[in-house]
């Protein structure tokens, strides 16, 4: 069942709050938007931490970015244009959410993208996750970037930047940035104590083909390597 307006507006509270509680942005970082239906949008604000957003700070707006409606002089995200061109790209996807997840973004300032099939829930869920080109922050450089990699992946990494994560809901988005966040851990903890053992490309097959058993939306990209 679809949620109401103001549920929609509790549920982005609810996930910036865990953004930030679990460490995924500081400050001011980070954004989630969601397509309430054609050109029109709830985005967080700009300016304001995820750990003090509510309900009457979110900014609703159109597929220009111009404000619809916004209380206290709230302004949309700077990076929306991320946003709005991940919907443009992908009729499925209705919710964004970009974070700098600390373990996932030293992968992407290392421009070492998480492409080894390791796990079975990072492989059923997200594959292998690339990292789009550096592109100025609050530019159309990032909208840019990220574009050639929408179509195959759920997870993109922003070089020397974060990470976007896309979903047919806000639950699905904000689910695929734990689970970025969680493989980079375990990869990066994995080649501390000598390196990572991949499952088999049958095996890798064998998790991808079980997607629509688990109920998994979304884009997948197969078996894809980055290196």
């Amino acid at each position: 069942m679809a949620l109401s307006y103001m549920q929609t507006r509790e549920e982005i509270c609810d996930i910036a709050h865990r953004l930030w509680q679990l460490g995924f942005v500081a400050a001011n970082d980070g954004n989630i938007s969601v397509k309430l239906e054609d050109d029109l949008y709830i985005t967080t604000p700009t300016g304001v931490s995820k750990s003090m957003v509510t309900p009457d700070k979110l900014v609703l707006v159109d597929g220009q970015g111009q404000v619809l409606e916004a209380s206290g002089g709230y302004r949309p995200s700077s990076e929306f244009p991320m946003h709005l061109r991940c919907y443009a790209e992908r009729a499925d996807v209705r919710a964004v959410v970009h974070a700098h997840p600390p373990t996932a973004t030293g992968f992407a300032i290392a421009h070492i993208p998480l492409d080894s099939y390791t796990m079975p829930e990072a492989v059923l869920t997200i594959g292998s996750v690339p990292i789009a080109p550096y592109g100025t922050p609050s530019t159309q450089e990032i909208p840019d970037a990220i574009a050639p990699f929408l179509q195959e992946h759920d997870a993109i990494m922003l070089a020397n930047h974060g990470a976007v994560t896309v979903g047919v809901d806000l639950m699905n988005a904000y689910f695929r940035m734990e689970t970025l966040e969680f493989f980079a851990k375990i990869t990066l903890t994995a080649r501390l104590l000598g390196g990572e053992h991949e499952l088999t490309e049958e095996q890798q097959k064998t998790l991808i083909a079980m997607r629509p058993q688990f109920g998994l939306k979304g884009r997948h990209p197969g078996i894809k390597k980055y290196r």
